[in-house]
């Protein structure tokens, strides 16, 4: 057997931090507040998330636990093979891999939507087709492309490269976010007033903080950057707990400070009527020029780069560490001599979602409302990973075990949670039909992949994948 590839500790915890806050915070921050006052109200959404966020951190526990006791690139596919085998481990890397790659093109595509906010018609030029009810235009997907390129290069390059940008872009976005929320509050014409009434007008304030709580999940989808780059740390990977705590503390403020400023500045009940096509950006010039549109077109392009980067880096680490493992073709295991990076897994994310573009957004949309079953798999299958490791585990005291049992169990219990919101009928969190027929699709070219690798994956014995996948000592006999 070949030696274990492994990659370079290069990234600093402002490195890893940053990665998984930018890539929480998407465009959908800047957009969603009005959608969330009408489905919540500004005090039922503002809840909601925070609840949302509570929840994420008891799941985001189970990750540090996990970090710490599996430090290497793959992340919940190695959690997974460290609580249920190797057949589990390629079925929660499978649906992750579709997850992570489609986050890639949807980010990239985002800009179209920016670009029709502060340039209309720019970049819909060259008429292509229209797909799924989408207009398809040759200057979107150049736009698109433009950005896929960039970052991807970036990547390859290094982490160090991705780290730093990852780190300015985040420092613009925390800026841009902090001016909204100061000069919205210190603005004469803003008022607190405003956000009355505080919750939803047809629902009751259980109701109203329900509707949020159902799909606030996915809003925090990104701090899972983390795990996939422990093997990266140049840090003690007992700190990747706290990385994910703030992460997520701090991606809760940010979402519910362009929430709240958004609906301060008109009565909410107005702002949310549907006069508009961009509530916030509305909201912003209005009460803070067209300086305010300037810090929100700062956020969003950076909020969107953020996301492009982030998870470029966390795709590229799955692939490399299922690779490893033997799931995935050697070919992907590559490192650049120089760089030291995954270089052909970015290429491969390159390529994938520079052809995401060419069948418009929309059907990009149904593969990531699909892709989130994948991330909810993540989730559950770490948190029983935590429970099954604490509960084994030799080097650990008992108490420790214990604690780690129950929040393992409790983080657990909200996976799966999530999983009946995404497929229990009615619920809010149902998928669309096209997303069901992705998901078929997606299993069936699975379950064919797996046969087509299987001899190769099985042939292997546990001392040899725990050497592959863990990191642990090469077996003797090889």
């Amino acid at each position: 057997m070949s030696e274990r590839v492994e990659l370079e500790k290069t990234l600093s915890p402002f490195n890893v931090g940053a990665l998984a806050l930018g890539s929480i915070i998407g465009f959908g921050c800047f957009i969603l507040p009005s959608d969330l006052m009408a489905k919540s109200g500004p005090l039922g959404a503002a809840i909601g998330i925070f609840l949302g966020a509570i929840i994420m951190i008891i799941i985001g526990r189970c990750y540090g636990f996990m970090v710490r006791e599996v430090p290497v690139s793959g992340g919940e596919f190695a959690y997974a093979y460290t609580g249920f085998g190797r057949n589990h481990a390629y079925l929660c890397g499978w649906f992750l891999t579709l997850g992570y790659l489609s986050i890639v093109p949807l980010n990239a595509t985002a800009l179209a939507l920016l670009a029709k906010f502060i340039a209309p018609g720019l970049f819909e030029q060259g008429y292509l087709y229209t797909m799924a009810g989408y207009d398809v235009y040759a200057g979107e997907i150049a736009l698109a492309s433009a950005a896929i390129i960039i970052f991807g290069y970036f990547n390859y390059r290094g982490v160090k490269d991705v780290g730093k940008v990852q780190l300015l872009m985040v420092g613009l976005l925390l800026g841009a976010v902090a001016l909204i929320g100061g000069g919205t509050a210190l603005n004469p014409d803003t008022s607190v007033a405003n956000l009355l009434p505080p919750f939803a007008q047809d629902k009751g304030m259980i109701a109203s903080i329900l509707a949020i709580l159902a799909i606030s999940p996915w809003l925090y989808v990104g701090f899972d950057t983390i795990p996939q780059a422990a093997e990266e740390y140049d840090f003690p990977p007992e700190k990747g707990f706290k990385l994910i705590f703030w992460s997520i503390f701090l991606g809760a403020v940010m979402y519910v400070i362009v929430l709240l400023s958004t609906g301060m500045v008109f009565p909410w009940t107005e702002l949310v009527a549907g006069k508009h096509n961009w509530a916030t950006g509305y909201a912003m010039e209005h009460a803070l020029g067209k300086s305010g549109v300037i810090f929100l077109v700062v956020g969003i392009s950076m909020a969107i780069c953020t996301g492009i980067n982030g998870f470029y880096m966390a795709t590229s680490r799955l692939l490399f560490g299922m690779a490893r493992a033997k799931i995935l073709p050697k070919w992907f295991v590559n490192v650049h001599e120089t760089h030291k990076t995954p270089s052909n897994a970015i290429l491969f994310i390159m390529l994938f979602s520079l052809l995401a573009p060419w069948f418009g957004r929309q059907v990009i949309v149904w593969v990531v409302d699909m892709a989130a079953l994948g991330t909810t798999f993540g989730y559950a299958y770490t948190c029983f990973g935590c429970y099954i490791m604490a509960k084994n585990s030799t080097t650990i005291t008992a108490q420790e075990s214990s604690t780690n049992k129950a929040w393992g169990l409790v983080g657990g219990a909200f996976s799966i949670g999530f999983l009946l919101l995404l497929c229990v009928p009615g619920s809010p969190g149902f998928m669309a039909t096209q997303s069901w027929i992705a998901l078929v699709g997606w299993v069936a070219l699975g379950i064919v992949f797996y046969l087509s690798q299987t001899k190769e994956y099985n042939k292997l014995t546990k001392a040899e994948l725990d050497y592959l996948i863990l990191g642990t000592e090469k077996p003797v006999s090889q």
